[in-house]
């Protein structure tokens, strides 16, 4: 029972090793986020444990949005892909809308850490539809 439930894993694992690789590089992109948010409060002699004032100007401002907003999406992140592969999603879709959504968060921070407000707008629609991509193939193969 234990062997065929491991090779089984195995398989889950091999099929869907894409998804697996964009959850790894949201991890670092979420941890280098966080860093960046900190450097900058330290650079800008930040107090600890402050309130950032709503300024779209300041930089602190923005890297602490990147880092937040990032935060908000993650859990929809996560259990779209973890729908999806419970319920055997393709394999191939699942990864492209992982790596959509992964790709589309790296551009956004970049605008938003640039201010750019209107294609980091258009950005953030690219990385939705990468979840809802996700999502619906999930719904897909679960239908």
């Amino acid at each position: 029972m234990f062997g065929a439930l491991g090779i089984q894993n195995m398989s889950i694992l091999e099929n869907y090793s894409v998804l697996i690789s964009a959850i790894g590089a949201l991890t670092l992109i979420q941890i280098i986020q966080l860093i960046v948010a900190d450097v900058i409060g330290i650079l800008s002699k930040h107090t600890s444990g402050a309130i950032v004032e709503a300024n779209h100007d300041d930089l602190l401002f923005r890297a602490s949005r990147v880092f937040a907003n990032t935060n908000e999406t993650i859990p929809v992140f996560i259990l779209a892909s973890l729908f999806s592969v419970l319920v055997n999603a393709s394999p191939e879709v699942t990864g492209i809308a992982a790596w959509v959504y992964v790709i589309a968060r790296v551009i956004y921070a970049f605008c938003y850490y640039a201010n750019l407000k209107t294609m980091r707008s258009i950005v953030f629609g690219i990385s939705l539809l990468g979840l809802i991509v996700l999502f619906i193939t999930g719904v897909y193969a679960w239908l």
